[in-house]
């Protein structure tokens, strides 16, 4: 057992994500982020891909929802290949801060997933996340099918049509490109004591 874990761990360090804890459900010493248990990772995990901001908060948000087996911060949409953080924030990449997250779509919906994205930032703002301004902040749904695409568009418009929002949604709905992983110091950077200042919270709910 302790060789097949091992064996997952690398599987998900190749593909750039990072899987929750296997510890009990605990605090780190910070007391910032939650820290979960995944008993078993099945084999019909899905992968889905959101820009929504500085990807340190958005990461953190995933990570907390049930369901969501790893994740990882990176870069995607642009034109420079393999992008470093210093090189994105100069906006001449055209990449944008992407949280990439393997999910077990019996536990969690990709549907709960994009409720969640909408409801961690304000999609109506066009390059801009708070005080961070930039064509990285810019908010876009990385889609790996049609049928991930069609929910996009679909909650999308209904939460555009619900009243909501007082202005038009500027998300980009796009397929997945390369996705570059960040700098180790990026991934779970509020796990490890960071603070996600950048991080901005709509009033609404978010489905568990």
């Amino acid at each position: 057992m302790h060789a097949l874990a091992s064996m997952f761990h690398y599987f998900l360090t190749l593909l750039g994500f990072a899987a929750l804890p296997s510890e009990p459900a605990r605090l780190t010493p910070d007391g910032l982020a939650l820290v979960r248990s995944v008993a078993a990772v099945p084999a019909t995990t899905e992968r889905a891909a959101f820009a929504a901001g500085c990807f340190w908060g958005v990461e953190d948000a995933f990570r907390k929802q049930p369901g969501v087996v790893a994740t990882g911060v990176g870069f995607m949409g642009g034109h420079t290949a393999n992008p470093t953080y210093r090189q994105v924030c100069t906006e001449g990449t055209g990449h944008a801060e992407t949280t990439e997250v393997l999910f077990d779509p019996a536990k969690v919906s990709y549907t709960q997933l994009l409720d969640l994205f909408w409801h961690i930032h304000d999609p109506t703002t066009l390059n801009r996340q708070g005080p961070d301004v930039g064509d990285q902040y810019r908010s876009v749904i990385f889609t790996f099918s049609d049928a991930q695409r069609a929910s996009a568009l679909s909650t999308r418009d209904a939460l555009q049509k619900s009243g909501e929002l007082t202005a038009p949604i500027v998300t980009e709905i796009v397929p997945a490109a390369t996705f570059t992983r960040a700098e180790e110091y990026h991934q779970q950077y509020v796990e490890k004591g960071g603070y996600a200042h950048c991080h901005v919270r709509r009033h609404g709910s978010v489905s568990q």
